[in-house]
C-alpha cells in the first residue's frame, strides 16, 4: 500500500504553546502548515506563571502578525471572556526563605510587584491556554495532527520529508521543532551537548493540588511585617539550602472556578540526588517536613494526577539552526523554572523565527545564515538564565547575599520590558517594522537590555562575586555587601521602585511610584533610563492624541 504524502510550506512538531502560537502566525500569514504532536488537547503541562516580558511580547505578536487572540493571556479579564474561568491572578513574585526546622523570619522575604494600571497577569492553566491557542491556529488554516509521532526525518537541500510512526509522509519546505526535550530533530541529528554546558544543576518533582490555603493563614505576623499584598494574590518561592518549592493557585481570584493549585519543588542535584528508596510523593512529604511554616501550608493538601519525577533538567545543543530547520526554545534548551523565564523566551522566540520564516518563503531563500540571529537569541537567552539561576541558587541560603542579586535580576527587567513597550508603542502609531527590528540590535544577544553596558558590567560582576563565594574565595556578608553597592552607586536602578532602599524588600511600586519614575528618568536620570521612559511617555502621549482625534 502506497503511503499517504502531505505537502506543506512549513511543518511544526509540537502543538503546544510555542507550536501553536507560530502556527497561528504563519497561517494567518498565508503559509501552508501542518502542526503535529505525538498527544492530543487538552494535556497537562507547567510554566504557568506570566511575567511582564512575557506579556508585552504577546502584545507585540498579536499586533505584528494581525493575530488579536494571542493577546487573551494577556489578563485575566481576557482569559475569563475567551477561555474560561480556570485561571489565577498574578500579582507578584514572592520569596519566603526557610531553615529546617524553623519559623521563616518576616525580615527575609521579597515581593516585586507591578502597578495594577500596567499589567494583569495571570496563572496560567496550560491545558486550557495551550488547546485554545492550538485552535486558534486551526481556525486561520493550520492543518492539525494528533497522536501522531515522528517515525524518521529527512533532510535534503530542497526539503525536509517527516513520516509518521502511521506511515503518513509530510514533505516540508521547514521544519519547526517546537517539541521540547525529546527533540526528533535534535536526536536525528546529534545535537544535545553531553555533558549538557550549563552552570545549573537541578531536578525536579511537581503536579497539581487540591485544598492548599494561602500561606498568609501560615504565619502569624505583625501586620507592619507582611507585604503591601497577599502572598495568595501571586507566585510563591519557598526558598531553602539547596532547593525551592513553587506554591502557583488557579483559584485565586474572585471568578476562578478551577480548585487546583500548581505545587513543585526543585532540588540541586548533585547535593541531593534522586533517592531509591522514596516515591515521589515521600520525597515531597520528606522536604515539606524540614519547614514547619511549608509543613502547615500543604497538611491537607491533595494531590490530583500522578507525581512527575525528574532527572538533571537542564539540557543545551551544539545548535539550535540549520539548513531548513530550527530547534524553537524547548526543543533547544532548558534551565529551571525559577523565575518564570520559560514562557518569556518562547515568545521571544517565536518573534525571531516568525519574520524571517514567511521571509524565507516568500524568498525561497532558507540558508542557515539568514537564522543566525536566531542561533544567537537562543543560546543567549539560556545564557544568562543560567547565570541568573545558578547565582539564585547559590544565594537563597544567605538572604543578605540573595537581596542583592534579585536586585539586579529585578530592575533589569523592568528596563527590559519597558524597552519592548516603547517599540510596541511606537508600532501601533506608525506600523513601522522598523522598531521591532531595532529590538535584534544590541551587543548582548539575549540579555533583556541588551545595548545597555553599564547593566551588562553589573549583571557580569554579580555572577562572578556570587561565584568566588560559592569557591570561598570570598564571605556571604562581603558578597552581599559588594553587589548591593554596586546596585546603590549606580543611577539605573530607580529609587522610585524602591531599589536604592536596603531595609526594603517588598519592591511593589504604585501607579504613583510609576508617575515618580517617569518623572525622575526624564528629568534627571542617566540617558539610557532618560532614552527609555522619554521615548515611551512620547508615544503613549501622541496614542493619546490620536485617539482625541478619533473620538
Amino acid at each position: 500500500m502506497e503511503s499517504k504524502q502531505t505537502n506543506c510550506d512549513v511543518l511544526i512538531v509540537g502543538s503546544g504553546m510555542a507550536g501553536s502560537m507560530l502556527g497561528a502566525i504563519l497561517a494567518r500569514n498565508g503559509a501552508k502548515v501542518v502542526l503535529v504532536d505525538g498527544v492530543t488537547h487538552p494535556r497537562f503541562a507547567v510554566g504557568e506563571s506570566t511575567i511582564p516580558h512575557f506579556l508585552v511580547w504577546l502584545q507585540i505578536l498579536a499586533a505584528r502578525y494581525r493575530v488579536p487572540e494571542i493577546t487573551t493571556l494577556e489578563s485575566i479579564e481576557r482569559v475569563g471572556e475567551r477561555i474560561g474561568t480556570t485561571f489565577g491572578v498574578k500579582r507578584h513574585f514572592a520569596f519566603v526563605s526557610h531553615r529546617e526546622g524553623q519559623e521563616p523570619d518576616p525580615n527575609e522575604t521579597i515581593l516585586a510587584g507591578v502597578p495594577k494600571a500596567l499589567y494583569k497577569a495571570t496563572h496560567i492553566f496550560r491545558q486550557d491556554s495551550d488547546a485554545y491557542l492550538f485552535h486558534v491556529a486551526i481556525k486561520y488554516g493550520a492543518e492539525p495532527r494528533q497522536n501522531w509521532r515522528v517515525a524518521d526525518i529527512d533532510f535534503a537541500e530542497d526539503a525536509v520529508t517527516v513520516t509518521g510512526q502511521n506511515g503518513e509522509v509530510i514533505r516540508a519546505r521547514y521544519l519547526v521543532d517546537g517539541s521540547g526535550f525529546r527533540s526528533p530533530v535534535a536526536d536525528k541529528l546529534d545535537l544535545r551537548d553531553d555533558p549538557c554546558r550549563f552552570k545549573t544543576h537541578t531536578r525536579s518533582l511537581f503536579t497539581h493540588m487540591v485544598d492548599v490555603p494561602p500561606f498568609d493563614h501560615m504565619v502569624d505576623w505583625p501586620k507592619e511585617q507582611r507585604p503591601p499584598l497577599p502572598w495568595y494574590k501571586g507566585t510563591v518561592h519557598h526558598t531553602f539550602d539547596g532547593g525551592w518549592f513553587w506554591v502557583i493557585p488557579f483559584n485565586n481570584h474572585k471568578a476562578s472556578t478551577n480548585p487546583l493549585c500548581s505545587v513543585g519543588l526543585v532540588l540541586d542535584s548533585r547535593r541531593h540526588p534522586k533517592p531509591d528508596d522514596m516515591t515521589p510523593e515521600e520525597e515531597w512529604q520528606h522536604w515539606v517536613d524540614k519547614f514547619p511554616a511549608v509543613k502547615r501550608q500543604f497538611r491537607g493538601a491533595r494531590r490530583v494526577r500522578e507525581w512527575v519525577s525528574t532527572g538533571r533538567v537542564q539540557y543545551s545543543s551544539k545548535k539550535t539552526v540549520g539548513h531548513r530547520w530550527v530547534l524553537m526554545s524547548h526543543a533547544a534548551g532548558f534551565i529551571d523554572p525559577l523565575f518564570s523565564r520559560g514562557m518569556s523566551n518562547t515568545v521571544e522566540v517565536i518573534d525571531a523565527v516568525a519574520w524571517r520564516l514567511l521571509q524565507s518563503l516568500k524568498d525561497d531563500d532558507f540558508s542557515e545564515e539568514r537564522y543566525e540571529y536566531v542561533e544567537r537569541l537562543q543560546q543567549g537567552l539560556l545564557t544568562y538564565n543560567d547565570e541568573l539561576v545558578n547565582s539564585s541558587m547559590i544565594a537563597f541560603p544567605h538572604f543578605q547575599l540573595w537581596d542583592p542579586v534579585f536586585r539586579i535580576w529585578a530592575f533589569s527587567s523592568n528596563y527590559g520590558a519597558m524597552r519592548l513597550t516603547r517599540a510596541q508603542l511606537r508600532y501601533n502609531l506608525t506600523g513601522d517594522e522598523r522598531h521591532y527590528k531595532e529590538l535584534e540590535s544590541g551587543p548582548n544577544v539575549g540579555f533583556w537590555w541588551p545595548d545597555e553596558p553599564e547593566m551588562k558590567q553589573m549583571w557580569d560582576a554579580m555572577v562572578e562575586t556570587v561565584e568566588k563565594f560559592e569557591v570561598g574565595e570570598i564571605s556571604a556578608d562581603d558578597a552581599g555587601a559588594k553587589i548591593l553597592k554596586d546596585v546603590l552607586d549606580s543611577e539605573l536602578p530607580p529609587a522610585a521602585f524602591g531599589y536604592k532602599d536596603p531595609d526594603n524588600h517588598n519592591l511593589h511600586p504604585t501607579t504613583l511610584d510609576l508617575a515618580r519614575f517617569m518623572t525622575w528618568a526624564i528629568r534627571s536620570g542617566p540617558p539610557p533610563a532618560k532614552a527609555l521612559a522619554s521615548g515611551t511617555l512620547e508615544a503613549m502621549g501622541r496614542a493619546a492624541l490620536r485617539r482625541k482625534k478619533i473620538s
